[in-house]
């Protein structure tokens, strides 16, 4: 049996018998939406609807509204067997032409009843008690958007695709990002991964920016906080993140989640971290050092001692990794994973901005038809 669906059993094991699904709440309980954008995920999506079944939370006052994407795998077929072997959960597909994630978001808000909607991706697991510490959390006003943190699994048994999940979790990977780090105490963040909000939060501040492909999430928490909202993050409130499975894979994730970034920061300027700012920089001063090394041998030797330092820096985390977690493919493995992260990133954001200033660059001589 794969690592993939030895997740959802391995996520239920720890949870004792009193949070197994329960009807004895009030029927004053709050109705919730779960949200699911979708496209091609018939590795994931059992698990993710295994996971919302089990949920503490009473069953009759749930429902999951999936926007699909037009997925040409067994997505739709895989949804439908576990509609018919759980009819006391209701399930919805809505249609997603645009097949972006904001998009296939707002179309699940449309066709949402519930007065509380959480989204949560075709790849995530929730935690037994996740939808009721969700709903806790709101109702007690601790934050506008609630959520909490990842622990991501690897998407297959290969010693790479254990490497790019340590790597997602890592420091030198992921910064500060607490959601990944899973602090110790609820606090609040500047984002959460998968979201929990009331219906009227949307009338105040809009729907997801369609325009944003990528980074539509922290995008949407940047308007919450200049409405003076709060991002409230939970350590107890947990799911499982299945990682890509391979090198390709993964720097293509984050070429996208680089590009989109600037473009995100053009609308939010001030939302910028160093944990983004960092890679961008990196891949500049290698190039800039490059193309100095083809003139200079200071630049050489600055380009040279760079490499080794960063060198150093990944292979001791790999080889620290292998130690702790028993492990001896991440000691390869995870400086491969981290560097892909760096450049891939730091790329896509570069990428983006180039591509913007040229945009700006010739639509200064673009003559109005008249």
């Amino acid at each position: 049996m794969s690592k993939i669906a030895d997740t959802h059993a391995s996520a239920h094991k720890q949870q004792s018998a009193a949070l197994q699904p329960s009807d004895s709440k009030p029927d004053c309980t709050p109705f919730v939406s779960i949200i699911t954008p979708c496209y091609n995920e018939q590795k994931t999506i059992h698990l993710l609807l295994e996971g919302i079944y089990h949920q503490s939370y009473p069953r009759s006052a749930m429902e999951v509204v999936i926007a699909d994407g037009g997925s040409t795998d067994a997505t739709r077929e895989v949804i439908q067997t576990f509609q018919s072997s759980h009819p006391d959960l209701a399930i919805r597909v809505v249609p997603n032409p645009q097949r972006i994630t904001p998009a296939a978001l707002n179309r699940a808000l449309a066709a949402a009843r519930g007065d509380i909607l959480i989204r949560l991706d075709a790849h995530a697991i929730p935690s037994p008690e996740y939808v009721a510490r969700c709903v806790t959390a709101l109702e007690q006003g601790l934050g506008d958007n609630v959520g909490g943190v990842w622990e991501i699994r690897p998407g297959s048994d290969r010693w790479v695709s254990r490497a790019i999940a340590a790597a997602a979790a890592h420091p030198f990977a992921a910064g500060d990002a607490l959601y990944r780090r899973a602090p110790r105490c609820a606090t609040v963040v500047d984002t959460v991964p998968f979201g929990a909000f009331r219906r009227e939060l949307f009338d105040r501040i809009g729907l997801f920016n369609e325009q944003l492909p990528i980074n539509q999430d922290y995008e949407f928490n940047a308007r919450i906080r200049q409405h003076g909202g709060v991002i409230w993050l939970d350590p107890a409130i947990r799911s499982v993140y299945i990682a890509r499975p391979t090198l390709r894979a993964l720097a293509q994730q984050y070429w996208r989640y680089g590009f989109w970034k600037f473009r995100m920061l053009l609308r939010h300027p001030k939302t910028v971290r160093w944990r983004q700012a960092a890679p961008p920089l990196f891949v500049a001063g290698l190039l800039g050092l490059s193309a100095g090394a083809l003139l200079a041998a200071p630049a050489r030797v600055a380009l040279a001692l760079v490499f080794v330092a960063y060198g150093s820096t990944l292979t001791g985390a790999g080889i620290h990794a292998a130690v702790v977690r028993r492990d001896p493919g991440l000691a390869a493995g995870l400086p491969l994973a981290i560097a892909t992260i760096h450049l891939s990133w730091g790329s896509g954001f570069l990428w983006s901005v180039g591509s913007h200033l040229i945009d700006q660059h010739f639509s200064e001589w673009i003559v109005p038809s008249r």
